[in-house]
């Protein structure tokens, strides 16, 4: 082992470096200096800060030669514990601030990834996830804008007013600019960020814009949804949506957008040679509608017994390709290794429309299991428990405390945050610090039936919320869709259709998640006791929430006006 001892007197700063060279199969490097009065007169002649200075030299010169010998993998020659140098090179990297790549996939359905069974494959997704740590008691939210707003701002809809439905085109509103957004934290964190794809959180104002919202780049489309290829959205009005940062871009037809989005993320990874930490955020348009993909992609899937469906699992298969050329990227430019990369969906796929989330009950737009139980991973080398599967309670809005931590930085300033910081639940195994989800409180709801005696909460409205391992729901649990249970196209299994369609009043369910996860048993009569306890935690949560904000959508808003294209029309 090498050792250094230092004397700490004026006269002699460096006694000598020591080696233990019985244990070394080769001759050392042996340095000796001394500084001692009894040397050469040009020694004893200097006064002390001489005699400091010339010590501190041969120090720095000794340091310097291990340093250069030890760059040039010539780690054999130094008199160094080998096992010591690893965990210095490990602790020094650990201590690296990460790349961070979240990946949000659109209308992506529980089963339609490989790893839950599907017949769609996904092997780029299947091994990251095999590599990392799936999220099996992931939730995200019933539709696109309440997913991505509470990713982005930490905080349940229910304080940022976005409890109803999601914002549309033409529609005078926006994620509120009274706390900072994920990426505004990340870039006060040091960190280069970087979003690509679909942003659905209002636009009716420049300040609304991604650019504006903590991003240095934008590239993709602002509204909820836009042709894959010609990129026009249609509601109400029909126009172009498609924007680099502040311009339009004319787009191209025969350009597929999943690919559009994969070369510009493998051209900021390429040409990222800053020393900044990069975080960028990959929305793809995939898999929500209009279907469309290339052939050769849905080709393969003709067997399908589903029109629909074939064509949507060509689009997975384009987006499982994405995600695999991406990584190649990473790799290639040196940044894999240092990039956690988190993948989710935004809310459970859409059976009409060619996803499937069976086992579970329902799908998008429903506060059912189909609709908000999210297919999630995250891959990186930080992690600690690698090839596991997490089963704690895990929210979307979780991502915010977690990512901002990841970057080392500060939550100062943000109002205050529904997400919890999960990166020991997932990296290491901990206990999740959730054990109550609010799924949402939506007043804007039609009322179903009758108030039950007693309840500190209104269960006449659509609401829903987890708390360990229970899970009530009120009002009506879908804005669309019902709550049957579908088996992909060509299963052995058949469809069972919603067992309380024929109940209109029926207004509130209750079901042991830990136990039936397809919430098939529904306990409320059962159970009164435990319902009348969770709707006090409705109540309770009730109790904080901001007025919702759902304005009428506005004229002045249609693309004629604005060259074509959709975007801000209010100064």
């Amino acid at each position: 082992m090498l050792t250094v001892n230092v004397r700490h007197d004026e006269t002699s700063i460096v006694q000598g470096i020591k080696d233990d060279s019985k244990s070394l199969p080769y001759k050392p490097l042996t340095f000796w200096t001394s500084c001692d009065n009894n040397d050469d007169m040009l020694i004893r002649r200097m006064n002390n800060a001489g005699r400091f200075m010339l010590c501190l030299s041969v120090l720095m010169v000794i340091l310097y030669i291990i340093w250069f010998r030890g760059n040039n993998d010539i780690t054999t020659s130094l008199p160094i514990d080998s096992e010591d140098t690893l965990e210095f090179e490990e602790e020094v990297t650990s201590t690296k601030k990460p790349h961070i790549l979240f990946i949000f996939a659109d209308d992506y359905g529980y089963n339609d990834i490989g790893y839950h069974g599907s017949e769609i494959k996904t092997p780029n997704l299947d091994r990251l996830a095999e590599e990392g740590v799936r999220l099996e008691n992931y939730y995200v939210q019933p539709i696109c804008t309440p997913s991505r707003s509470q990713l982005m701002s930490g905080r349940y809809q229910t304080h940022t007013g976005l409890q109803h439905r999601h914002i549309a085109g033409n529609m005078p509103n926006a994620l509120p600019r009274d706390s900072p957004t994920l990426p505004d934290k990340m870039r006060e964190a040091g960190y280069s960020t970087h979003m690509v794809g679909k942003w659905h959180l209002g636009f009716y104002k420049e300040e609304y814009l991604p650019i504006n919202r903590g991003f240095d780049s934008f590239y993709g489309i602002l509204a909820g949804q836009a042709d894959h290829y010609n990129k026009t959205y249609c509601y109400d009005f029909c126009g172009y949506d498609f924007r680099d940062n502040h311009d339009t871009v004319v787009p191209v037809p025969m350009e597929y957008s999943t690919h559009l989005y994969t070369k510009r993320v493998t051209d900021l990874v390429r040409n990222h040679q800053s020393t900044k930490p990069m975080f960028l955020y990959l929305a793809f348009q995939a898999v929500h509608g209009p279907l469309q993909v290339p052939r050769k992609y849905s080709d393969p899937y003709s067997n399908i017994p589903d029109a629909n469906r074939t064509i949507y699992a060509g689009m997975v298969a384009a987006m499982d390709e994405s995600v695999g050329n991406i990584t190649t990227a990473l790799k290639a430019n040196g940044m894999w290794d240092n990039t956690i990369l988190v993948f989710s969906t935004d809310n459970g796929g859409r059976v009409d429309l060619g996803g499937n989330n069976w086992p579970l009950r329902g799908w998008k737009s429903s506060l059912w299991e189909g609709g908000v139980r999210g297919v999630g991973f995250v891959h990186g080398q930080k992690l600690k428990n690698k090839g596991t599967i997490s089963k704690e309670l895990i929210h979307v809005s979780d991502w915010y405390p977690t990512l901002v931590g990841l970057a080392g930085g500060s939550l100062k300033g943000t109002r205050p945050l529904d997400g919890f910081d999960q990166w020991n639940t997932i990296s290491i195994g901990s206990a999740s610090p959730r054990d109550t989800l609010l799924h949402n409180i939506d007043p804007l709801s039609d009322p179903v039936g009758d108030k039950l005696m007693g309840s500190p909460f209104d269960n006449r409205y659509r609401a829903a919320l987890r708390w360990k391992n229970w899970k009530i729901i009120t009002g009506t649990p879908a804005y669309s869709g019902n709550g049957s249970w579908i088996p992909p196209p060509g299963s052995s299994h058949r469809p069972q259709l919603d067992i309380d369609a024929g109940n209109p009043k029926k207004n509130i369910w209750l079901f042991d998640i830990s136990e039936d996860p397809e919430e098939r048993v529904d306990l409320h009569e059962k159970l009164p006791k435990i319902v009348m306890l969770m709707l006090r935690k409705l109540h309770e949560a009730n109790s904080t929430a901001v007025p919702c904000s759902y304005p009428p959508v506005d004229k002045r808003a249609d693309p004629k006006l604005h060259g074509g294209y959709w975007g801000p029309w209010i100064k």
